[in-house]
């Protein structure tokens, strides 16, 4: 496969561990918006330093914007999925059905929709 093609860039970044899960994660908050202590609160095992690294790959590549109240101590940073982010939701949630369909047996998880899934 050629460095430069659209897949191989695109899972560069995308195919990093937490990745997708930090999507979701995002999806999951109010107006799919989460500060950066709620996002790290719901994903145990993610250090700050990866969660940092991957929320500023997800700004870079236009799935994320980020947003800091510097008037508040300390100061909060807040992350929106964009457009793009949406829409990469819709592409996790097809890789969801596809596993309940063919590789994963969960019933709990079939049933759920993933914005209010708390597995």
């Amino acid at each position: 496969m050629q460095d430069e093609c659209t897949v191989n860039q695109t899972v560069k970044y995308l195919g990093k561990k937490w990745t997708l899960l930090i999507i979701l994660e995002l999806y999951k908050g109010d107006g799919c918006t989460r500060r950066f202590t709620e996002v790290k609160e719901r994903l145990p095992g993610i250090t700050a330093k990866i969660l940092s690294a991957r929320l500023k790959e997800l700004e870079e590549e236009g799935l994320v914007e980020k947003r800091v109240e510097a008037g508040t101590i300390p100061i909060k940073s807040e992350y929106t999925l964009t457009g793009s982010g949406l829409e990469m939701v819709e592409v996790i949630k097809g890789i969801k059905r596809w596993a309940l369909r063919w590789k994963i047996e969960n019933l709990a998880c079939g049933a759920q929709d993933c914005r209010r899934c708390v597995l």
